[in-house]
């Protein structure tokens, strides 16, 4: 069960530091988050559908995240959290949904509680559904945890209430206490605002009982770039009480801006001979691939790195 054996890696790694788990939303990436020493990825929603083409608001099926953690996860032999937006659907379907990302290799998901469509978690114009209505998805996707990898999958659970009017973040703790109620393994704050709103949120899920080591849940924190958290540190966000941090967009951001200056060298000057020394060589890529021409190439084996 590659779920289970996924999900057992990286709750040992969580009990014992803060894990950055760095977007990787192809199988290239997932080997270069591996190559340069990360001990786990995450595969964003909005990453995955902007990479289609599409805005992330729902569009993509379930065939297509459990397609690409299946590509990820192979790539790099990293323990991968992947996002599940709303669940694809309601609750029997977050039952189907919690087996086949265990089945495609995934160490844990996140679903969240916004109404669908949803948004990016760090626009305005959110709204959630009602408690009962996710504590309920929440219970069925603990219940296909235990039966495809004897509860070792990681099922965390996303609040958006914090940055919708009418809820907040007394709300938000609330709300994550009844998830934790209903079987969630980690929570996952969105949207929150300064570091003190980070430690009082993680000071309050300690009180609840869970797999953490110091008590309550493992805690999720988003670093995204160009939303409303504010910038800090791996250590920082350690010292504040997380046990894993996500970084959902960089490395598309990244790609796509190189993408684009490349493009607009060509465009302008007619060839790419002035952007060589910021192309990955041929050198360079094969190696990322551990390819070498005329020989057999063998899929990474399973030691956690490609």
């Amino acid at each position: 069960m590659a779920g289970r054996s996924m999900g057992t890696r990286l709750r040992k790694l969580m009990a014992s530091e803060c894990v950055a788990l760095p977007g990787a939303y192809n199988g290239l990436v997932g080997r270069m988050v591996a190559q340069q020493g990360f001990k786990g990825s995450y595969l964003s929603g909005g990453a995955l559908s902007a990479s289609s083409g599409v805005p992330d608001v729902g569009l993509l099926s379930l065939d297509q995240f459990t397609s690409r953690i299946k590509e990820v996860v192979s790539m790099s032999n990293l323990p991968l959290i992947a996002d599940a937006d709303t669940g694809f659907g309601e609750a029997e379907m977050v039952r189907k949904t919690v087996e086949e990302y265990c089945w495609a290799g995934a160490a844990g998901l996140h679903m969240e509680d916004q109404v669908f469509p949803k948004r990016c978690g760090h626009l305005d114009g959110k709204a959630v559904v009602p408690i009962d209505v996710f504590v309920e998805k929440l219970e069925r996707a603990a219940e296909a945890s235990r039966r495809c990898s004897d509860g070792e999958f990681i099922v965390c659970a996303r609040t958006d209430a914090a940055g919708v009017p009418g809820e907040g973040f007394d709300r938000a703790v609330e709300r994550a206490t009844a998830y934790v109620g209903a079987g969630a393994d980690m929570i996952f704050p969105e949207s929150l605002r300064s570091e003190e709103e980070f430690r009082k949120f993680a000071e309050e899920m300690r009180k609840l009982p869970g797999p953490a080591p110091n008590g309550g849940p493992f805690m999720l924190a988003n670093m995204t770039e160009f939303g409303k958290t504010p910038y800090l540190t791996l250590q920082q966000f350690q010292a504040l009480g997380y046990h894993c941090v996500i970084y959902p967009v960089s490395t598309l951001r990244a790609a796509m801006k190189g993408i684009e200056e490349c493009l607009q060298t060509l465009k302008e000057q007619g060839t790419l001979e002035p952007f060589l020394d910021r192309m990955q060589s041929r050198k360079e890529l094969y190696e990322l691939m551990d390819y070498a021409p005329l020989k057999e190439w063998k899929y990474p084996s399973s030691t956690g790195k490609p």
